[in-house]
């Protein structure tokens, strides 16, 4: 989308293409080979006095071209690739005077181009690139955002992220660290001997989680399907195949709110770990979240928040039990003694909306998110739940009426869930029917064929599942879940007057 105020400035650009080509150029070359990132011309920079040009190496660069300063016979261009930005230095003595003007009458803030030159040191210190050449590699027909500021509109930085990545050092430093930390995730646990494993996104029955799937249609099954919510259940399959450990970085989607820390399509980690249980998965978390906080202040020193993760996903992290907890802060006696319509009304008071009919676990959930989940700053393990909020978690060997399952949570929200697995067939067929008897509207869909994978036997096993995106929101101290995710849904824009 281009400005209404910005169509004389795109006329410009199309007519300055428009000469580049009737000159016998392409302003849209297929390839610019041997070129090599910004960050080696600096390097090849070091050595070299203020002023002194290596004559002996020559290199090529390509990039983003930001500013351009003119002064007489020699110009300075910024120009900006994956690894930082390099001045070039071009000068009528090494281009000709028809050169020198050809390229200054065709480039313009945000074009692609390429120089050969020789790396050159300025008179005031600054690594550059003196060129012998410059090509047009993608003629920018639209203008870049303004200069200092970028897209301000925060729709518009998310509808059209490719601008915000552009105009942003900041926006791509933090979704290249994404990426790094995803890359270091997978090593962790491919070097504890998980195996990665890909599972179906479009199910018969969308389990796993309580949540509202998205529904589409099969021709060739003539059926409808639904796209995965969670998962769970078909990793836990594959315990019952014999695969001992096993993960997935995966896509799922829940046909809900886009929030600050929700959206409907999201990335998620789940992980699986036959003969352990959740004690064993707290200290593999622990672990892992060290190891991807150093990964973060590497991948973002100027953010203080990334800077800061080590010391603060430092191991061992806090525990609270999550009855316990809950009575402290909230100052309620006995819980778990308490009615149905005793704890609907407590949530009410704290402005929860679930439906009437809804378990007793699901008050106490939204009483927890009042009351503690806002304390829960450094990172947390919230231990042992009410057996009713988690229909896939194996009872708890010693405290009746609660389930083995831990929450972590850091800055304030929830980073990952974990059990230990059930895995009695019959029990897990009864929990899934006991909570789609009518109460409340989240529940979680009766899968039958995992019930009958079930019957085949699955060892003792934990799971951990967490989102991707809150990963990185917690590591790096961002704010919004759509501020580390490239293309977050947004509404349509809305029509001009």
């Amino acid at each position: 989308m281009v400005d209404a105020d910005d169509s004389h400035l795109v006329t410009e650009r199309r007519q300055k293409a428009a000469r580049y080509r009737s000159a016998g150029k392409e302003p849209y070359p297929w390839d610019f080979p041997g070129r090599v990132p910004t960050s080696e011309v600096r390097a090849a920079c070091q050595g070299l006095s203020n002023g002194a040009a290596d004559e002996a190496r020559t290199l090529k660069v390509a990039g983003r071209l930001k500013i351009v300063r003119q002064h007489g016979k020699s110009a300075f261009l910024d120009l900006e690739d994956r690894s930082g930005a390099i001045q070039l230095f071009a000068r009528v003595d090494e281009l000709g005077e028809e050169g020198y003007a050809d390229l200054l009458s065709v480039l313009d803030p945000g074009d692609i181009i390429g120089a050969t030159g020789h790396p050159l040191v300025t008179r005031r210190g600054e690594p550059s690139v003196r060129v012998d050449s410059v090509v047009l590699l993608a003629k920018a027909i639209a203008p870049p955002p303004e200069k200092f500021h970028g897209l301000q509109d925060p729709e518009e930085r998310l509808r059209r992220r490719y601008v915000d990545l552009l105009s942003s050092r900041e926006s791509l430093a933090r979704f290249t660290a994404r990426t790094l930390l995803v890359r270091e995730l997978r090593a962790y646990l491919d070097g504890l001997d998980f195996l990665e494993v890909e599972t179906a996104t479009i199910v018969p029955v969308a389990s796993g989680a309580a949540a509202q799937p998205f529904v589409t249609h099969s021709n060739y099954l003539n059926a409808e399907l639904q796209l995965r919510i969670a998962l769970e259940l078909a990793l836990k399959r594959l315990l019952v195949g014999g695969m001992e450990r096993v993960y997935e970085v995966g896509r799922c989607f829940r046909n809900e709110d886009l929030d600050t820390t929700h959206s409907p399509e999201f990335s998620m980690l789940e992980l699986y770990w036959a003969y352990a249980d959740y004690s064993d998965m707290r200290r593999l978390v622990e672990g892992m979240f060290a190891r991807l906080a150093e990964v973060a202040a590497k991948a973002l020193p100027d953010l203080p928040a990334a800077r800061e993760a080590p010391e603060l996903f430092r191991p061992p992290f806090a525990t609270v039990d999550y009855v316990g907890e809950l009575e402290k802060r909230s100052g309620i006696a006995d819980l778990l003694g308490r009615s149905r319509e005793e704890l609907r009304e407590l949530a009410r008071t704290v402005g929860a909306t679930v439906p009437d009919d809804s378990p007793k676990g699901k008050f106490m959930d939204k009483l927890f998110e009042h009351y503690v989940e806002p304390h829960l700053i450094r990172p947390t393990f919230v231990l042992d739940f009410p057996a009713d909020t988690t229909p896939l978690a194996k009872r708890h060997r010693s405290r009746p009426g609660l389930v083995e399952r831990f929450e972590l949570f850091a800055r304030g929200y929830e980073l990952g869930n974990a059990y230990t697995e059930l895995n009695d067939p019959d029990e897990q067929e009864a929990r899934f029917k006991e909570q789609l008897s009518g109460r409340g509207e989240d529940h979680y869909a009766l899968d039958t064929d995992f019930i009958e994978a079930l019957r085949y036997g699955m060892p003792p096993a934990t799971g951990y599942g967490g989102g991707i995106e809150r990963l990185v929101m917690a590591l790096c101290g961002v704010s919004s879940i759509k501020d580390v995710i490239l293309f977050p849904p947004v509404r349509a824009r809305s029509p001009k007057a």
